[in-house]
């Protein structure tokens, strides 16, 4: 729940924004890295507005339909940082989904097992070269550190997936 309301907060504190403009904002950059894709913003958002984090106003442009526009009030603002101060220290240890599986292991056949994690390889490639293409795209567009140092942490992470997965092909 922290990482959702941290990444609404955090999305307002840029700037406000309209539904359409968050679900867009975390489908195209956040959920690259954050591992995030909301079925519903709109919940979680009138949810902030009720406990007094965001400001919703309706806005018109042209021929388009009405719509809401949410902003930070200062109470959110103060919240986001109190998130993001908690979040910086706070340590949960990674969860893979891959280890549940590897407990289980030993009741299919090796010979399955290698060519399950091979396609897991081959998919973490692919996952590697999108990463690789996009931090290139985003080195070009001079775009902030902050969000190269999490494209280049998930990069190393991925990678030591790969590592450690070839190892234990090795093994089986």
């Amino acid at each position: 729940m922290i990482e959702q309301r941290l990444l609404f907060l955090g999305l307002l504190k840029e700037s406000p924004k309209h539904g359409y403009e968050i679900k867009k904002r975390i489908k195209d950059i956040l959920s690259t890295f954050a591992g995030v894709e909301p079925k519903s913003i709109y919940y979680p958002l009138r949810k902030l507005e009720e406990e007094g984090y965001l400001d919703k106003r309706i806005t018109k442009a042209g021929r388009r339909p009405e719509r809401f526009v949410y902003s930070l009030t200062p109470k959110g603002e103060a919240k986001f940082k109190e998130l993001l101060n908690k979040s910086l220290i706070e340590f949960k240890r990674p969860l893979f989904n891959l280890d549940l599986s590897l407990y289980f292991l030993p009741y299919i056949k090796p010979e399955f097992s290698r060519r399950r994690l091979k396609a897991r390889i081959q998919l973490l490639n692919r996952l590697i070269k999108g990463l690789k293409d996009f931090s290139t795209l985003e080195k070009q567009k001079k775009t902030s550190s902050y969000l190269l140092s999490i494209l280049e942490h998930n990069l190393f992470m991925i990678q030591a997936e790969v590592r450690f997965l070839k190892q234990l092909i090795e093994n089986l």
